[in-house]
This record gives C-alpha cells, sequence and structure tokens, in this order.
C-alpha cells in the first residue's frame, strides 16, 4: 500500500513541516525562554475550560532602555502621547492616562524612567503624569533650540552622566517608592557587585522593605551609564547595588522579562497561561544616527568610544529579543505582540520636537515574520499605536462588562513593614509625593 508520505502533495508536506516546526519552537519557548508550564505557550483556545476561565487579556507595556541621545527617548515619548491621545478620544474622557489602561508597565534606561513617571501614582490615586507631561519633560531636556533638539549638551544627556541627575529625578519622583505606583512595574539595571541584572519590582517591594527603592534612586539606577556605578540602597537600608545601566545587559529590552513576569506571578495575573492571554506594546528607542539614512559613511578615522561600542551592542541586543518574542507569539504576531521602533533618527539640526516626533511615527519599522525572516512593516508606527488604543479600550469595555473571573488582581500596600523606622513614612507617601513633585509646566523653565 502506498504511503502517506509517498501519496501527499509537495504543499501538504510544507505545511506538515512548518506546523511541526511551530509546535517545536513553541516547546523551545516554553521550557526556556518564559517557562509557561509544562506544555507549548499557546493553548488550545476554544476549549470548554478556558471558555469559562477566560478573563480577556493581560495588558502588558515595554519600554527599551533609550540613551543618552534625545532621539533615542523622543519615539517612546511621542509613540506614549498619540495613544493616550487615542484613548481619549475613543473613551470621550479627556483626562484618560495610558496607566488606567495597562496592567503592568516594564521600561530600562529612559523607557524606565517614562514607564515611572506614568505609573506614579499621585494624591488622587489616579496616575500623577500624562503621556503629554512626559514628552514635556523630554522636549524641555534636549538642549538649545540653536543647538538642535538632538544636542547631546543638553539636560538629557546631563541625566544619564555619572549615575543621572538626582536633582531631576528628585523633582519628578519626590520621595515615591515602588509601592506608589498604580500597577505593577518592572525596571532592570545591571549589579556590578553580583555581576548580574538586578530588576526592580513592585512586586517584590509589597511584600518587604528590602526590595523597596526609592523612584529616584531606581531611575538613577537604571540610567547609569558612568564610569563609575551607582550606590542604591532600599528604603530600610539593608539591600544595596552597584548598579549600572541596563542597557549592558540583555534587560536593554524588558519585553521577555514582563512576559515572564506576568506568566510566573500567579498571585497578580492568575489567569495568564499562554501569550494568547497576552496584549504586549513594546516600543524601541531611536535609530542611531550613524546609520540613519542607510547612505555609506566614510570610514571612521578613530576607534568607537566605550560608549558608543555599548549604545550599538544594546541595540543588538533589543533586536534578538524582539525577534525572539516576535517567533514566541507566532501567528498571534502583530496583534498580540506590536512593535514599535525607528528605522532611522532624524536629522540633528534646528528641528521642533514636535516635527521631529511625527517623522519617527511616520516611518515603517523592520518587524520579525514566524517562518518568513524580517521585512518592513505593512504599518508605520502611528498606525500601530493607533491600532493598540483600539484593542486597549476594548479590553478597558470588555473587563467592565464582564462578570467572569478577573484576569489581575494586583496586590495591594497592606503587608506591614519589615522595618520600625520606615513605618512612619509608609502611611504618608501619597502625601509627600505630591508635596514634593513641581508642576509640569516648569519644566521648561529649568534648563
Amino acid at each position: 500500500m502506498e504511503s502517506y508520505a509517498a501519496r501527499a502533495s509537495p504543499p501538504t508536506k510544507a505545511m506538515d513541516v512548518e506546523k511541526l516546526s511551530y509546535e517545536i519552537f513553541s516547546l523551545l519557548e516554553s521550557k526556556f525562554l518564559f517557562g509557561a508550564g509544562a506544555g507549548c505557550l499557546s493553548s488550545v483556545p476554544g476549549t470548554p475550560a478556558r471558555a469559562f476561565l477566560d478573563g480577556g487579556r493581560v495588558r502588558v507595556l515595554a519600554i527599551d532602555g533609550c540613551g543618552a541621545a534625545a532621539e533615542d527617548a523622543l519615539l517612546a515619548a511621542a509613540a506614549l502621547a498619540r495613544l493616550e491621545s487615542g484613548l481619549r478620544k475613543q473613551t470621550a474622557d479627556p483626562d484618560a492616562r495610558v496607566a488606567e489602561f495597562f496592567d503592568l508597565a516594564a521600561g530600562a534606561g529612559a523607557g524606565g524612567v517614562l514607564a515611572a513617571m506614568l505609573f506614579l501614582r499621585g494624591p488622587d490615586g489616579r496616575p500623577r503624569y500624562s503621556a503629554q507631561e512626559a514628552l514635556a519633560f523630554v522636549a524641555s531636556s534636549v538642549g538649545r533650540k540653536e543647538k538642535g533638539w538632538g544636542s547631546r549638551r543638553g539636560r538629557w544627556a546631563k541625566i544619564f552622566r555619572s549615575g543621572g541627575d538626582h536633582r531631576v529625578f528628585q523633582r519628578v519622583f519626590g520621595d515615591a517608592t515602588l509601592r506608589d505606583t498604580v500597577a505593577p512595574l518592572l525596571v532592570p539595571c545591571y549589579n556590578l557587585a553580583t555581576a548580574a541584572p538586578f530588576v526592580f519590582s513592585r512586586a517584590d517591594a509589597v511584600e518587604s522593605d528590602g526590595f523597596d527603592f526609592r523612584l529616584r534612586d531606581v531611575c538613577a539606577a537604571t540610567c547609569a551609564v558612568g564610569r563609575e556605578p551607582v550606590a542604591v540602597r532600599s528604603v530600610d537600608g539593608h539591600t544595596a547595588i552597584a548598579a549600572a545601566s541596563a542597557g549592558v545587559a540583555a534587560m536593554g529590552n524588558p519585553a521577555a522579562a514582563a512576559i515572564t513576569h506576568v506568566l510566573h506571578n500567579k498571585q497578580e495575573f492568575p489567569l495568564a497561561t499562554g501569550v494568547e492571554d497576552l496584549l504586549v506594546l513594546s516600543i524601541g528607542s531611536g535609530a542611531s544616527i550613524t546609520a540613519s539614512d542607510g547612505s555609506r559613511t566614510p570610514m571612521p578615522t578613530r576607534s568607537p568610544s566605550p560608549r558608543e561600542v555599548a549604545r550599538v551592542t544594546a541595540e543588538g541586543v533589543a533586536d534578538m529579543v524582539d525577534e525572539s518574542v516576535a517567533m514566541a507569539f507566532g501567528h498571534a504576531c502583530g496583534s498580540n505582540y506590536v512593535r514599535v521602533q525607528a528605522s532611522k533618527a532624524p536629522p540633528t539640526t534646528p528641528l521642533h520636537v514636535d516635527t521631529a516626533a511625527g517623522a519617527m511615527l511616520a516611518q515603517r519599522s523592520v518587524e520579525s515574520v514566524l517562518f518568513r525572516g524580517r521585512r518592513v512593516s505593512e504599518r508605520t508606527n502611528a498606525e500601530k499605536v493607533d491600532a493598540v488604543a483600539t484593542e486597549l479600550v476594548k479590553e478597558q469595555e470588555r473587563r467592565r462588562c464582564s462578570p467572569l473571573l478577573p484576569n489581575v488582581c494586583v496586590k495591594l500596600v497592606a503587608t506591614p513593614r519589615l522595618s520600625s523606622a520606615t513605618t512612619a513614612s509608609s502611611g504618608t507617601a501619597t502625601a509627600r509625593t505630591a508635596s514634593t513633585m513641581p508642576s509640569p509646566a516648569s519644566w521648561d523653565s529649568r534648563r
């Protein structure tokens, strides 16, 4: 009798091979990258058990470790401002905030600063800063107009020198700690004392003073690109870190760390079992100026500086993480996982910030496609952001109307502090935070 393999047509064979390859890749990803359960990342949809326990998608925001140049953070800030504008328009709420539509944020470097700003809790219990205010913070720090918006001599660059400008972080965050955020927050750095990455986590901070850090110190740690490490201590003083920038490690793109955190943290995300339970928006940094126009450039006459080497390395690692995550999402990539990335940097000649931001949002990034390598996206960065805004609003409405079990149970700050030295400050954190933070309108005057 003629075997099935002999009778199968070439297209059928190709489909079988592709299906088998996808299953093998999913299994490897589930065990070695994310560790989600004992099977594949993707569970079989439509089963009765899943339909009964379906709590919707956990919404994750991940922002890359942007560097010391203004264009690195401008794309992220502009994309978040556009996202917030879309959310306000679709919900008819003129005061909607980005953090109200995400269940977790992860950010490294300047991305960590932006994530901390957006998720910082204000005196009314809502997010303290809007995305537009975060964009204004970046815009007010990019240098004098006559030197161009991308000047590396501006205050934005100073923030990343010698472990960050603590005065800037003090004005923005006051004495707020990781506990003073409206949702889980992850911010990585590299601990030179242990020669390993360290992740600042709100979930850990709620459990113990030994893992609760002031947000100004968290931002200084993740932005530290100077020659000397930044010494950071926890609120109770028991945990000390010699911090270097997250960009020197694989944490420069925190999307994988955020996904792993959700799939393993069953206390806060009890129903998240695979990537089909997630909605991830990953925002990359601006492209390197040296490779911005794709044209042939003359051979450099000097050796690259350590900072330039670190930046190129970080960009390469971020791309590798993006490709790995995109492959893990498989055919759901593009709907459950959306990557926004500038393909080239705008010119550094004097240029209005809004014009530069609009130019990067109008670009089409290079994205990974399962079994088809990498290709130029069919959608611009702006179109991707608008599509994510629509999905976030749908998820918000679904939760509001659905009687099913919740998919997010964020830990409340109810655990007693372990150190008596900080017990008195725990109840007044919000009040102190509000009193020590400036009005965002005053940022432009502090150049």
